[in-house]
């Protein structure tokens, strides 16, 4: 029986659709615990980062407007866990198999 204002065909689409490993709880705490530990670990790596820039910035600049080193900060710090927060996504995806839980329509109908 379909869902409530689904059709016949819909609700035989949605069960066709593979289930992802997220959706078991235990997975995704692992999952999800390992995702908060890479943004700690890149966390501090930025930290490192910005402080060295900064550092650089004042050897070869000495004290210009404190803009240059506030603009500095949080350029390449937003940067930094903009782009880890990103990447760390891809790997999460990637590494509890959710990437493989899709249901892609087209590559279906490009093998007929």
């Amino acid at each position: 029986m379909a869902p409530c204002g689904a059709s016949a065909p819909a609700a035989k689409a949605m069960a066709m659709i593979p289930r992802s490993p997220l959706d078991d709880p235990e997975k995704a705490a692992h999952a999800w615990a390992r995702y908060r530990r890479i943004m700690r670990w890149m966390l501090l790596v930025t930290v490192t980062l910005v402080l060295g820039s900064l550092w650089v910035l004042y050897k070869h600049n000495g004290m210009v407007s404190i803009h240059l080193y506030i603009a500095a900060a949080l350029g390449i710090g937003f940067t930094m866990l903009l782009t880890s927060a990103l990447m760390g996504l891809v790997f999460l995806s990637h590494g509890t198999g959710h990437d493989g839980a899709i249901s892609d329509k087209l590559e279906e109908e490009r093998n007929k």
